[in-house]
Protein backbone atom coordinates (compact mmCIF):
# COMPACT_ATOMS: atom_id res chain seq x y z
CA UNK A 1 0.00 0.00 0.00
CA UNK A 2 1.16 3.57 -0.68
CA UNK A 3 2.34 5.18 2.54
CA UNK A 4 -0.02 8.02 3.50
CA UNK A 5 1.13 11.48 4.48
CA UNK A 6 0.81 12.33 8.19
CA UNK A 7 -2.39 14.27 7.51
CA UNK A 8 -4.00 11.59 5.34
CA UNK A 9 -6.67 9.97 7.55
CA UNK A 10 -8.44 8.21 4.70
CA UNK A 11 -9.77 4.68 5.10
CA UNK A 12 -8.36 2.20 2.59
CA UNK A 13 -9.34 -1.38 1.80
CA UNK A 14 -7.24 -3.13 -0.83
CA UNK A 15 -8.04 -6.54 -2.29
CA UNK A 16 -9.83 -7.62 0.89
CA UNK A 17 -10.89 -11.25 0.63
CA UNK A 18 -12.61 -13.32 3.30
CA UNK A 19 -13.12 -17.05 2.77
CA UNK A 20 -14.93 -18.98 5.49
CA UNK A 21 -14.49 -22.65 6.26
CA UNK A 22 -16.09 -24.72 3.55
CA UNK A 23 -14.93 -22.33 0.85
CA UNK A 24 -17.66 -19.68 1.20
CA UNK A 25 -16.18 -16.47 -0.23
CA UNK A 26 -17.92 -13.62 1.61
CA UNK A 27 -15.62 -10.87 0.27
CA UNK A 28 -13.75 -11.18 -3.00
CA UNK A 29 -10.91 -8.70 -3.62
CA UNK A 30 -12.80 -5.64 -2.34
CA UNK A 31 -10.94 -2.37 -2.91
CA UNK A 32 -12.29 1.02 -1.85
CA UNK A 33 -11.17 4.31 -0.31
CA UNK A 34 -13.10 6.81 1.82
CA UNK A 35 -11.70 10.30 2.27
CA UNK A 36 -12.06 12.41 5.45
CA UNK A 37 -15.30 14.39 5.27
CA UNK A 38 -16.82 11.99 2.73
CA UNK A 39 -20.03 9.97 3.14
CA UNK A 40 -19.56 6.71 1.25
CA UNK A 41 -22.51 4.37 0.75
CA UNK A 42 -22.03 0.61 0.69
CA UNK A 43 -25.20 -0.81 -0.86
CA UNK A 44 -26.22 -4.39 -1.40
CA UNK A 45 -28.82 -7.02 -0.51
CA UNK A 46 -28.58 -9.25 2.54
CA UNK A 47 -25.75 -11.75 2.14
CA UNK A 48 -23.80 -9.55 -0.29
CA UNK A 49 -20.81 -9.26 2.06
CA UNK A 50 -21.35 -5.84 3.66
CA UNK A 51 -21.42 -7.03 7.27
CA UNK A 52 -18.40 -9.27 6.75
CA UNK A 53 -16.39 -6.28 5.54
CA UNK A 54 -17.46 -4.21 8.55
CA UNK A 55 -16.45 -6.96 10.98
CA UNK A 56 -13.00 -7.02 9.42
CA UNK A 57 -12.65 -3.24 9.62
CA UNK A 58 -13.41 -3.14 13.35
CA UNK A 59 -11.21 -6.13 14.12
CA UNK A 60 -13.82 -8.81 14.82
CA UNK A 61 -12.64 -10.86 11.84
CA UNK A 62 -9.30 -11.14 10.11
CA UNK A 63 -9.30 -11.09 6.31
CA UNK A 64 -7.99 -14.13 4.48
CA UNK A 65 -5.93 -11.74 2.37
CA UNK A 66 -5.74 -8.06 1.56
CA UNK A 67 -5.15 -4.96 3.70
CA UNK A 68 -7.16 -2.45 5.73
CA UNK A 69 -5.84 0.88 6.97
CA UNK A 70 -6.88 4.20 8.46
CA UNK A 71 -4.23 6.87 8.06
CA UNK A 72 -0.87 5.31 8.94
CA UNK A 73 -2.43 2.45 10.93
CA UNK A 74 -2.64 -1.15 9.70
CA UNK A 75 -5.99 -2.41 11.02
CA UNK A 76 -5.24 -6.06 10.28
CA UNK A 77 -2.00 -6.09 12.24
CA UNK A 78 -3.46 -3.94 15.03
CA UNK A 79 -7.20 -4.62 15.47
CA UNK A 80 -7.13 -2.89 18.86
CA UNK A 81 -6.24 0.35 17.07
CA UNK A 82 -9.18 -0.21 14.72
CA UNK A 83 -11.58 -0.14 17.66
CA UNK A 84 -10.05 3.11 18.87
CA UNK A 85 -10.22 4.82 15.48
CA UNK A 86 -13.69 3.62 14.44
CA UNK A 87 -17.11 4.64 15.74
CA UNK A 88 -19.68 1.97 14.99
CA UNK A 89 -23.47 1.84 14.97
CA UNK A 90 -24.47 -1.82 14.51
CA UNK A 91 -27.81 -3.01 13.15
CA UNK A 92 -28.73 -4.34 16.60
CA UNK A 93 -30.00 -1.88 19.19
CA UNK A 94 -27.48 -0.54 21.70
CA UNK A 95 -27.73 -2.21 25.16
CA UNK A 96 -28.81 0.89 27.10
CA UNK A 97 -31.80 -0.44 29.06
CA UNK A 98 -30.30 0.58 32.43
CA UNK A 99 -29.18 4.07 31.35
CA UNK A 100 -31.05 7.30 30.77
CA UNK A 101 -30.81 8.44 27.16
CA UNK A 102 -28.57 11.46 27.82
CA UNK A 103 -26.48 9.47 30.26
CA UNK A 104 -25.77 6.74 27.68
CA UNK A 105 -24.63 9.32 25.13
CA UNK A 106 -22.40 11.18 27.58
CA UNK A 107 -20.76 8.03 28.94
CA UNK A 108 -19.92 6.90 25.41
CA UNK A 109 -18.34 10.26 24.60
CA UNK A 110 -16.21 10.17 27.75
CA UNK A 111 -15.08 6.60 27.06
CA UNK A 112 -13.99 7.71 23.60
CA UNK A 113 -11.76 10.41 25.11
CA UNK A 114 -13.92 13.53 25.06
CA UNK A 115 -13.70 16.06 27.88
CA UNK A 116 -16.65 16.34 30.26
CA UNK A 117 -17.90 19.77 29.18
CA UNK A 118 -17.27 19.21 25.47
CA UNK A 119 -19.11 15.90 25.53
CA UNK A 120 -22.01 17.42 27.47
CA UNK A 121 -22.35 20.23 24.91
CA UNK A 122 -22.22 17.78 22.03
CA UNK A 123 -24.81 15.56 23.77
CA UNK A 124 -27.15 18.53 24.15
CA UNK A 125 -26.64 19.42 20.47
CA UNK A 126 -27.52 15.91 19.29
CA UNK A 127 -30.55 15.58 21.55
CA UNK A 128 -31.91 18.86 20.20
CA UNK A 129 -30.99 18.15 16.58
CA UNK A 130 -32.64 14.70 16.62
CA UNK A 131 -35.72 15.95 18.54
CA UNK A 132 -35.07 13.62 21.49
CA UNK A 133 -35.68 16.15 24.27
CA UNK A 134 -38.82 14.48 25.60
CA UNK A 135 -36.84 11.29 26.28
CA UNK A 136 -33.68 12.90 27.63
CA UNK A 137 -34.13 11.41 31.13
CA UNK A 138 -35.97 8.25 30.07
CA UNK A 139 -34.43 4.85 30.75
CA UNK A 140 -33.42 2.95 27.63
CA UNK A 141 -35.72 0.07 28.62
CA UNK A 142 -38.69 2.41 28.20
CA UNK A 143 -37.68 3.91 24.86
CA UNK A 144 -39.39 3.01 21.58
CA UNK A 145 -37.33 1.22 18.94
CA UNK A 146 -36.98 4.43 16.95
CA UNK A 147 -35.87 6.52 19.94
CA UNK A 148 -33.39 3.84 20.97
CA UNK A 149 -32.03 3.77 17.41
CA UNK A 150 -31.50 7.52 17.45
CA UNK A 151 -29.82 7.25 20.84
CA UNK A 152 -27.47 4.66 19.34
CA UNK A 153 -26.64 7.03 16.49
CA UNK A 154 -25.90 9.79 19.00
CA UNK A 155 -23.65 7.41 20.97
CA UNK A 156 -21.71 6.57 17.81
CA UNK A 157 -21.27 10.21 16.80
CA UNK A 158 -21.05 12.19 20.05
CA UNK A 159 -17.24 11.91 19.87
CA UNK A 160 -16.66 10.38 16.45
CA UNK A 161 -13.58 8.44 15.40
CA UNK A 162 -11.65 8.86 12.17
CA UNK A 163 -14.04 6.38 10.52
CA UNK A 164 -17.74 6.31 11.42
CA UNK A 165 -19.56 3.14 10.35
CA UNK A 166 -23.35 3.35 10.30
CA UNK A 167 -25.14 0.06 9.63
CA UNK A 168 -28.77 0.70 8.58
CA UNK A 169 -28.99 3.82 10.80
CA UNK A 170 -32.63 4.64 10.05
CA UNK A 171 -34.15 1.29 11.03
CA UNK A 172 -37.33 1.87 13.13
CA UNK A 173 -36.98 5.68 12.88
CA UNK A 174 -40.08 7.71 11.96
CA UNK A 175 -40.00 9.76 8.71
CA UNK A 176 -39.57 13.17 10.39
CA UNK A 177 -36.63 12.12 12.52
CA UNK A 178 -35.11 10.23 9.59
CA UNK A 179 -34.71 13.57 7.87
CA UNK A 180 -33.08 15.01 10.99
CA UNK A 181 -30.76 12.00 11.23
CA UNK A 182 -29.62 12.36 7.62
CA UNK A 183 -28.79 16.01 8.31
CA UNK A 184 -26.54 14.86 11.14
CA UNK A 185 -24.89 12.26 8.91
CA UNK A 186 -24.00 15.00 6.45
CA UNK A 187 -22.84 17.18 9.35
CA UNK A 188 -20.17 14.65 10.30
CA UNK A 189 -18.08 16.04 7.46
CA UNK A 190 -17.39 19.10 9.63
CA UNK A 191 -15.53 16.79 12.04
CA UNK A 192 -13.37 15.47 9.20
CA UNK A 193 -14.72 11.94 9.63
CA UNK A 194 -14.83 9.39 6.87
CA UNK A 195 -18.33 7.90 6.97
CA UNK A 196 -19.19 4.39 5.76
CA UNK A 197 -22.96 4.11 5.37
CA UNK A 198 -24.01 0.46 5.10
CA UNK A 199 -27.56 0.08 3.82
CA UNK A 200 -29.93 -1.44 1.31
CA UNK A 201 -32.23 1.61 1.44
CA UNK A 202 -31.16 2.93 -1.95
CA UNK A 203 -33.59 5.85 -2.20
CA UNK A 204 -32.42 7.39 1.07
CA UNK A 205 -28.76 6.74 0.34
CA UNK A 206 -29.02 8.51 -3.02
CA UNK A 207 -29.78 11.79 -1.25
CA UNK A 208 -27.09 11.52 1.39
CA UNK A 209 -23.87 10.04 -0.02
CA UNK A 210 -20.99 11.60 -1.92
CA UNK A 211 -20.00 8.31 -3.54
CA UNK A 212 -21.25 4.77 -3.28
CA UNK A 213 -20.48 1.21 -4.19
CA UNK A 214 -22.92 -1.59 -5.01
CA UNK A 215 -21.73 -4.92 -3.64
CA UNK A 216 -23.06 -8.27 -4.81
CA UNK A 217 -21.78 -11.77 -4.01
CA UNK A 218 -18.80 -10.31 -2.20
CA UNK A 219 -17.61 -8.09 -5.06
CA UNK A 220 -18.04 -4.42 -5.90
CA UNK A 221 -20.03 -4.40 -9.15
CA UNK A 222 -20.28 -0.60 -9.51
CA UNK A 223 -18.77 2.45 -7.81
CA UNK A 224 -19.04 6.20 -8.26
CA UNK A 225 -21.33 9.14 -7.65
CA UNK A 226 -25.07 8.65 -7.92
CA UNK A 227 -25.12 10.63 -11.18
CA UNK A 228 -22.30 8.58 -12.67
CA UNK A 229 -24.00 5.28 -11.84
CA UNK A 230 -27.27 6.48 -13.38
CA UNK A 231 -25.58 7.64 -16.56
CA UNK A 232 -25.94 4.19 -18.14
CA UNK A 233 -29.71 4.50 -17.74
CA UNK A 234 -30.08 7.84 -19.50
CA UNK A 235 -32.85 7.76 -22.05
CA UNK A 236 -34.90 5.38 -19.93
CA UNK A 237 -37.93 5.82 -17.70
CA UNK A 238 -39.09 4.00 -14.58
CA UNK A 239 -42.47 2.28 -14.97
CA UNK A 240 -44.09 1.08 -11.76
CA UNK A 241 -47.40 -0.78 -11.89
CA UNK A 242 -49.31 -1.37 -8.66
CA UNK A 243 -50.94 -4.76 -9.17
CA UNK A 244 -54.24 -5.86 -7.70
CA UNK A 245 -53.53 -8.01 -4.62
CA UNK A 246 -53.58 -11.72 -5.38
CA UNK A 247 -53.17 -11.53 -9.14
CA UNK A 248 -50.53 -13.46 -11.06
CA UNK A 249 -47.67 -11.37 -12.37
CA UNK A 250 -48.61 -10.36 -15.94
CA UNK A 251 -46.28 -11.17 -18.82
CA UNK A 252 -44.31 -8.06 -19.79
CA UNK A 253 -43.81 -6.96 -23.41
CA UNK A 254 -40.29 -7.42 -24.76
CA UNK A 255 -39.60 -3.69 -24.59
CA UNK A 256 -40.11 -3.70 -20.80
CA UNK A 257 -36.68 -4.14 -19.17
CA UNK A 258 -35.74 -5.77 -15.87
CA UNK A 259 -39.30 -6.34 -14.58
CA UNK A 260 -39.23 -7.16 -10.87
CA UNK A 261 -42.20 -7.82 -8.64
CA UNK A 262 -41.96 -6.86 -4.97
CA UNK A 263 -45.21 -7.45 -3.12
CA UNK A 264 -47.88 -5.95 -5.36
CA UNK A 265 -45.50 -3.58 -7.16
CA UNK A 266 -44.11 -4.45 -10.58
CA UNK A 267 -41.07 -2.23 -11.22
CA UNK A 268 -39.37 -1.99 -14.62
CA UNK A 269 -37.66 0.41 -17.01
CA UNK A 270 -38.53 1.39 -20.58
CA UNK A 271 -36.98 3.56 -23.26
CA UNK A 272 -38.26 7.14 -23.40
CA UNK A 273 -39.55 6.42 -26.90
CA UNK A 274 -41.79 3.68 -25.50
CA UNK A 275 -43.50 5.97 -22.96
CA UNK A 276 -46.83 5.93 -24.83
CA UNK A 277 -46.67 2.14 -25.14
CA UNK A 278 -45.88 1.83 -21.42
CA UNK A 279 -48.86 3.97 -20.46
CA UNK A 280 -51.16 2.03 -22.80
CA UNK A 281 -49.95 -1.30 -21.36
CA UNK A 282 -50.49 -0.11 -17.79
CA UNK A 283 -53.97 1.21 -18.63
CA UNK A 284 -54.89 -2.11 -20.26
CA UNK A 285 -53.83 -3.89 -17.06
CA UNK A 286 -56.02 -1.55 -15.04
CA UNK A 287 -59.00 -2.06 -17.35
CA UNK A 288 -58.53 -5.82 -17.01
CA UNK A 289 -58.53 -5.58 -13.21
CA UNK A 290 -54.91 -6.76 -13.01
CA UNK A 291 -53.57 -3.40 -11.81
CA UNK A 292 -54.94 -0.57 -9.68
CA UNK A 293 -52.64 2.30 -10.74
CA UNK A 294 -49.29 3.08 -12.31
CA UNK A 295 -46.50 5.67 -12.16
CA UNK A 296 -44.07 6.71 -14.90
CA UNK A 297 -41.06 8.88 -14.14
CA UNK A 298 -37.34 9.43 -14.32
CA UNK A 299 -35.04 6.55 -13.45
CA UNK A 300 -33.54 6.50 -9.96
CA UNK A 301 -30.53 4.93 -8.30
CA UNK A 302 -32.81 2.07 -7.31
CA UNK A 303 -33.28 1.20 -10.98
CA UNK A 304 -29.50 0.86 -11.26
CA UNK A 305 -29.55 -1.27 -8.12
CA UNK A 306 -32.24 -3.54 -9.59
CA UNK A 307 -30.26 -3.94 -12.80
CA UNK A 308 -27.06 -4.81 -10.96
CA UNK A 309 -28.41 -7.03 -8.18
CA UNK A 310 -31.86 -8.27 -9.21
CA UNK A 311 -33.24 -6.89 -5.92
CA UNK A 312 -35.05 -3.81 -4.72
CA UNK A 313 -34.39 -2.03 -1.44
CA UNK A 314 -37.89 -3.01 -0.29
CA UNK A 315 -37.38 -6.76 -0.40
CA UNK A 316 -33.95 -8.36 -0.50
CA UNK A 317 -35.47 -11.75 -1.22
CA UNK A 318 -37.40 -10.68 -4.29
CA UNK A 319 -36.74 -12.39 -7.57
CA UNK A 320 -37.32 -11.30 -11.11
CA UNK A 321 -40.79 -11.86 -12.47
Amino acid sequence: MTAPTPTDWSFRAEDVTKVYKGGVRANDALTLRIEPGEVYGLLGPNGAGKSTLVKQVIGLLAPTSGSLAIGPHDLVAHPDVARQLCSYLPQAQMPIDSFHLAEAIEITGRIRGGGREAVRRRTDELIEALDLGEWRNTLGAKLSGGAKRLAGFAMATVWPGKLVILDEPTNDVDPLRRRLLWEQVRGLSSFGCAVMLVTHNVLEAEKSVDRLAVIMDGRIVAEGTSSALKSADRGQLRLQVMLTPGVTTPAAPEWVRHPLRVGNNLVSSIDEGDAAHGIAWAVDLMNAGVAEEYALGATTLEDVYIRLTGHTSDDDDASAA
